[in-house]
């Protein structure tokens, strides 16, 4: 029984390490040797598409008012653009808000009031057929978009072969409104280019997206990370392209504390675990890099803290040999040093470094808790609003 548990600490090991950095270090290189960089098409020429901008809100009073001024403000022809606020059940001033903005623009700002609160899933299915937009741009109530997003975002779908635009999302402090994209948003921003230049990108960031309405798929009310499965059902049922734009910017704060960071991504987790069921025939080879990246970046990180798990497990039944004893030691050291970044202060390079263990620990564990939700029904499609 050695070998085999040998075999299991060994394997375990080697899939974490490659589904962190074995993975981006061969995309890059695949992405430099047989990719290119998208290019869309110039801006301007002929009258750009009609679109709305679709913004589903639930409490939303203290940024729903900025986040239709910031929408007002884009650089996009103004009867080419239609702002629409979807209040999933707000028991808050939001619905009043918007009432007030669309009497003062009719025509460019619209309420969708469903004064019964049913879930995200539910109010894009029901909302998004009925928009006047060829492009529907989606969005969050707390996003915020640079001025020419969503012109940049619309230029690509001068080619016919693209159905999704994923746009760049930059993190800022809730207090300071200074830029606070950390290791890991750089990593996955840097992973999401490589992809990007292979035609493998998976899911969009749910801040700023865009699609065509006429492609839109109906997802199912249970839906738990909608911005990454409305993606990929419109390439799986229409073969379209998704894309990623780095110069269609919007800018988020980052979650309030510890406690709801961990939430978002243990709800993220549910929802991957939900989505690798519903989108399984993703990994059929047919789908060539995209089936590449879905395997990689998506279905072995999630599977990650399983991993972890049997390491441990196999490194323990494999005591007797002094050589395991070590290994054991640099994993529970790893774990140590996870601890001691929960309250390592100031911002040195050691001090960098010890935190990104704490940051993989709590991402595994999170993904755990999101593997326990789903698996036992306790996480819903219907959003809780994180605090702000």
């Amino acid at each position: 029984m050695t070998a085999a548990y040998q075999l299991v600490l060994w394997t375990s090991l080697g899939l974490i390490a490659f589904a962190y950095v074995g993975y981006p270090v061969v995309i890059f290189v695949l992405s430099r040797l047989l990719g290119r960089r998208p290019k869309p098409f110039p801006r301007g020429g002929d009258p750009p598409p009609m679109v709305s901008v679709l913004v589903s809100a639930l409490n939303e009073e203290d940024v729903v008012a900025e986040r239709i001024e910031n929408n007002l403000g884009q650089d996009f022809p103004a009867d080419r653009l239609e702002i629409v606020i979807a209040s999933d059940g707000s028991a808050d001033r939001t619905t009043e808000i918007v009432r007030e903005y669309a009497a003062r623009y009719p025509g460019r700002v619209k309420l969708i009031d469903y004064p019964r609160r049913r879930g995200k899933a539910t109010v894009l299915n029901d909302t998004l057929p009925t928009l006047a937009g060829e492009i529907v741009v989606l969005s969050d109530a707390n996003t915020m978009f640079a001025s020419d997003a969503i012109s940049n975002l619309v230029r690509w779908f001068s080619d016919d072969k693209v159905g999704v635009v994923c746009g760049k999302l930059v993190l800022v402090d809730s207090s300071s409104g200074k830029n606070v994209d950390g290791i890991y948003w750089s990593y996955e921003t840097f992973i999401k280019e490589c992809e990007g230049r292979l035609g493998a990108l998976l899911g969009s960031n749910g801040a700023i997206y865009a699609l065509r309405r006429q492609h839109f798929v109906p997802i199912p009310t249970d839906t738990i990370i909608d911005d990454f499965v409305i993606p990929l059902l419109v390439k799986l049922r229409y073969g379209n392209r998704i894309v990623y734009d780095v110069e269609a910017i919007a800018t988020e704060e980052t979650a309030p504390d510890v406690r709801a960071e961990f939430n978002r991504r243990a709800r993220i987790g549910a929802g991957g675990f939900q989505s690798m069921a519903r989108l399984g025939k993703l990994a059929l080879p047919i789908y060539g890099w995209t089936s590449f990246a879905f395997l990689s970046h998506k279905v072995l990180r999630w599977l990650c803290p399983f991993l972890l798990v049997a390491a441990i497990v196999a490194n323990l039944l494999l005591l007797q040999q002094p050589f395991y004893q070590a290994v054991l030691g640099l994993q529970l050291a790893f774990y140590a040093a996870a601890f001691v970044g929960m309250f390592l202060p100031g911002n040195s390079l050691a001090a960098r470094v010890v935190r990104l263990t704490t940051m993989f620990t709590s991402m595994n564990l999170a993904l755990a808790v999101g593997f326990w939700r789903w698996i036992s029904g306790k996480q819903r499609g219907t959003w809780q609003r994180t605090a702000r």
